[in-house]
């Protein structure tokens, strides 16, 4: 009983995994669709179809990394307790979780946008991501060269081994350094 209670939150955590990946997606793909309508006439904001105003570009970019951050540490945090010895490798969840991250690493380059530096309580990135921006999107580079080769660690080694827990540390470390440097606290 206890093994398929495991299986139905894993399978309903994927479920919302899932879901929110589709909506980064679309919401990316709706960005680059079709031009905002026009304001109305005396300035009122426009209707988006379906109703309602819609979001501004710096709440969408917000909104974005959000979302993408939410999943990277929700896929990433089996890793550390594998890596920890506090939780058994199973090869078909890591790869999967790897493979996620990896590709959830390449969308926050483009969810830094000038516009959605607004500080709190929009977001919790620091102006330093703005004014930093080069040794920022060094790190964000750094991120995806790790979480990548954690992909090509992990289809070599098959296993929790020393080169295993190595990769998994290293993704980790970045988002710690990234997080101290460039997340209010």
């Amino acid at each position: 009983m206890r093994q398929s209670s495991k299986r139905l939150r894993a399978i309903a955590a994927t479920g919302v995994a899932v879901a929110l990946s589709a909506g980064i997606v679309l919401s990316a793909n709706a960005q680059s669709a079709a031009p905002a309508p026009a304001p109305a006439p005396g300035g009122a904001p426009a209707a988006r179809a379906g109703g309602g105003a819609a979001p501004s570009p710096s709440k969408v970019a917000i909104e974005t990394r959000k979302a993408a951050y939410t999943l990277i540490g929700n896929y990433f945090r089996q890793l550390g307790a594998v890596a920890k010895g506090t939780a058994t490798y199973d090869e078909a969840d890591a790869t999967k979780r790897i493979a996620r991250i990896a590709f959830l690493s390449t969308l926050p380059g483009e969810a830094f946008p000038d516009i959605s530096n607004l500080g709190e309580p929009d977001t919790k990135a620091k102006a330093d991501v703005w004014t930093n921006r080069a040794d920022f999107d060094k790190r964000l580079k750094d991120f995806q060269a790790h979480a990548a080769a954690l992909v090509q660690v992990n289809a070599a080694e098959k296993g929790a081994t020393d080169a295993f827990k190595s990769a998994v540390v290293a993704l980790g470390e970045d988002c710690k350094g990234c997080h101290d440097t460039y997340k209010v606290k």
